[in-house]
Parts: C-alpha cells; structure tokens; sequence
C-alpha cells in the first residue's frame, strides 16, 4: 500500500470535495486501489494556509466554515495564504491545484504549477486556464523532472473524456471532435426549449449554482474555447492558441429561434468542435449550432456535457456525463492520482 501526501492548493468546492472523499474513502482506497491520501498542506487565498508533515484532519478541514482567514482557527493554521510554502516545503508528492480559472494568462495557477513541477513533485489540476495557455511547457516541465502532470478535469469534470479517448480509441485515428462542453450553456438552451426567456433561463442557473453573478464565460463560449483548445493539442497533436478558435455564444438566440427550430425537428446547442482537415491543418470553433434530432448530441440536455469523436475506424464515438459539480469535478483528481499511482506500480 502506498500513501501519498498531498497539498491542497485552493480550497474551494473542489479540493473541500477531494478532503471529504479522502476522510471517508481512504479505508475504501486502500483495500481497493492500494493507495491512500494524506493531507500535509492546504492553501487559500481567502482561507489562509496550514501545514502539518505530520497529516491534517481531513473531516476538520471540510468542517471548516468558508469564511476569511478561516485556516487561522486551526493549530498551526494562518490567515496568510503562503502558497509557495505549502507546495514546496510541506512534503507533498502531489499537489492538487484547484484554483480559480483566469483565461487571460493562465495566473496564478500556472505559477502554482511551475513551483511544483520545478520541486519535483506530481501535480494534478482542474483547472483550464495553465492547460490551454501553458500546456507545452509545463508538460515538457513535468517530463524534465519525471513527475506526472494530470488534468482530466479540465474539460468535462468526473467525466474521463481525456483518458477515454488516449486509451480506449487509441489506434481509431481521432479525425476530429464536437462536444457540448458547457453545462450552464446547456441548461440555459433546455430550459428556452420549454419556455423561459433567456435571462430568465440565465437567472434560473445563477439559482441552482451553474452560473456565476457574471455569466458571460458560460454564455459567451469563452470557457468552451478553452476547453477546445486542450482537446485538440491533447488529441489530434494540434499546437493551438486561444486566439486560433473562433468564438460565439448563445446570448443572441431569442425565444422565436428555439420555437422555430423545434417545429422544424432541430434544436439550438452550443458546441466547441475541432477538425483535421485534409492538408493536415485544425480548424476549431465554438459556436451555436441548429442540429436536427438524429444528431448524438441533440438529446444532451440540462446541465449534462457529452463529446462525439469522430474516428476513421469506428466511426462516432460519443461519451457523456457531469461537466460540474464538487464531487464530480473531485473525482476527477482521485482519477489522476489513480493514473499516476498506477505508473508508478509499472
């Protein structure tokens, strides 16, 4: 059995989802899977950080309520978020960086990233912003270093879309992709089908939680862009930026859009495509498309995302499930542990 300490960098919904699967699965980890987690570091820019070599409570940490310098409760606990600190000097072998998602540099969880892989240590993210805009290099960084750089999370949250189509499609030759990548886009298209205005469809997902106070990454296909460019550099070998990904939204589709396109058998979905075209070259977009019924992506609908993998060998290949939530998104880094741990096995 190998125990693995880990730092927590951010402790938002997912890393406080990671805690609480670690304080009640890790016996269930252990018999199962071989591994076990201890936690020797948390950081936060609005919590504060704590270290202990030694391993913290897991069960206290998720206790602990979401309020500033909340870490300075707790023995040995600070309201400064030392971040440096805690990934490089509290012991981890991997650190789980779960920090917010800024897709305009990529900072500071790319930093994040950097000090880890720099240390020598496994970093496992969920977050887009370091895998689309720093992707290469802190791969090739993690590579110089011999440690593993996973982020399975960072395009459809516990739904394994990365790993699926490295492993399971391996050899069918990925020509190209389309994905419903956004759920909050999604349910916000849904709930227009069955008769809400967009900003009411809007004010519903803000009220459930599937949209933040500003919903324009959501809405405006800003954070499928991103989510495009990692599948398309991870998968069909592109060097894509950003910039290289055509972008629109769903903002300007009014409620005589989606009654038209239901009395004609279509419906309105936002959808984040890449495509080998035949000089080699990858085209990518993001943008509201009419699809008619029969399409695999047509019944996807509420807060579901799903990917359809265009193959030369077994034709489409579609996956779907949760692109949020805490638990989900969680699982996603318990799933590169996993991958890592495994290697290590080999």
């Amino acid at each position: 059995m190998t125990e693995y300490k880990i730092a927590l960098v951010g402790f938002g919904g997912v890393n406080r989802g990671l805690a609480q699967l670690i304080a009640e699965r890790n016996a269930a980890w252990q018999a199962a899977l071989g591994l076990s987690l201890k936690i020797v570091g948390v950081t936060d820019l609005f919590l504060g950080s704590i270290v202990d070599r030694n391993g913290l409570d897991a069960g206290q940490l998720v206790a602990l309520p979401a309020e500033k310098g909340a870490f300075a409760r707790l023995p040995g606990g600070t309201a400064e978020a030392f971040n440096e600190t805690v990934i490089k000097q509290s012991g981890a072998d991997i650190v789980a960086e779960a920090t917010f998602t800024n897709p305009v540099d990529g900072e500071p969880a790319a930093t994040f990233c950097r000090w880890a892989l720099e240390s020598g240590i496994h970093v496992v993210t969920t977050n887009k912003g370091p895998i689309a805009l720093h992707g290469s290099e802190l791969k090739a960084l993690a590579r110089r270093n011999n440690v593993a750089f996973e982020y399975e999370g960072a395009v459809m949250s516990g739904t394994p879309v990365i790993r699926l189509a490295r492993q399971a499609l391996a050899g069918a030759e990925i020509q190209g992709f389309e994905g419903i990548l956004n759920g909050t886009s999604n349910y916000v298209l849904t709930r227009m089908k069955e008769g809400l205005s967009f900003d009411a469809a809007v004010a519903q997902a803000q009220q459930l939680g599937y949209a933040e106070a500003d919903p324009s990454a959501d809405v405006e296909g800003y954070d499928v862009r991103l989510k495009v460019v990692i599948l398309a550099n991870e998968l069909l070998n592109a060097q894509l930026r950003v910039s290289d990904v055509a972008c629109s939204g769903i903002s300007a589709i009014t409620a005589h859009d989606i009654a038209q396109a239901s009395e004609s058998g279509h419906c309105w979905k936002l959808i984040g495509a890449a495509q080998r075209e035949a000089d080699g070259s990858i085209r990518a977009s993001v943008e509201a498309r009419l699809l008619p019924a029969a399409h695999p992506l047509a019944a996807i609908n509420g807060a579901t995302n799903a990917v359809s993998f265009n193959t030369a060998l077994v034709g489409t290949v579609t996956v779907s499930g949760p692109g949020a939530g805490r638990i989900e998104t969680a699982f996603a880094l318990l799933s590169d542990i996993i991958a890592l741990h495994t290697t290590d096995r080999q």
